[in-house]
């Protein structure tokens, strides 16, 4: 009876399993873009572009950002809300903020001519940063029903699954945006 409490207490919860299979099916994905990316840069019309500076503020403010959603995690498991649900509001803003640096970035692109369909290269730009800022829109929405939650009256329970489950997302649109960053910067 205890080997079996054991094994059941080893088991992953079905939402983490969920995300982990979906952070995976991202990873493939942007591993294929990525690759795809390789493979045309020897096209001959390929262009090369220098990314925006505020590409490189915003990787600090998603960095700080990750660092906050651990305080708020440490701060849930401890029990004090009030701290818990602070340091997930300066995450959520932290994560605004990373959004619209990245569209300030796009808009500097945008005006020194490097548009979407004005060749390949710029395309999986925009692409591949686009795609990485609709997955932290995401993570912003989520961060917002989380926080929600975490004023509501309703809940009296400590569940730390949702708490875990933005947490494994927040880290991974972090890690994703630095891996992007690096490529766009070293393979051009």
């Amino acid at each position: 009876m205890i080997a079996v409490m054991k094994q059941e207490n080893k088991r992953i919860h079905p939402h983490k399993f969920t995300l982990w299979i979906a952070l995976a099916s991202i990873i493939m994905m942007f591993t294929g873009l990525t690759s795809a990316y390789i493979i045309k840069r020897n096209l001959a019309n390929w262009i090369t572009f220098e990314l925006p500076q505020i590409f490189w503020y915003s990787t600090a403010v998603i960095i700080i950002s990750s660092i906050t959603i651990i305080i708020s995690r440490n701060y849930f498991r401890q029990r004090q809300m009030k701290q818990y649900r602070l340091w997930l509001a300066i995450t959520l803003v932290l994560g605004i903020a990373f959004v619209l640096m990245q569209y300030i970035g796009f808009t500097q692109l945008w005006h020194s001519g490097i548009t979407l369909t004005k060749n390949v290269s710029f395309s999986f730009l925009y692409i591949l940063v686009g795609l990485h800022a609709l997955h932290v829109i995401g993570g912003v929405v989520a961060l917002g029903i989380v926080l929600v939650k975490a004023y509501s009256p309703r809940v009296k329970t400590y569940n730390i699954v949702p708490v875990d489950l933005i947490n494994t997302y927040w880290h991974f649109v972090d890690l994703l945006w630095i891996y992007l960053l690096i490529f766009l910067s070293m393979i051009r």
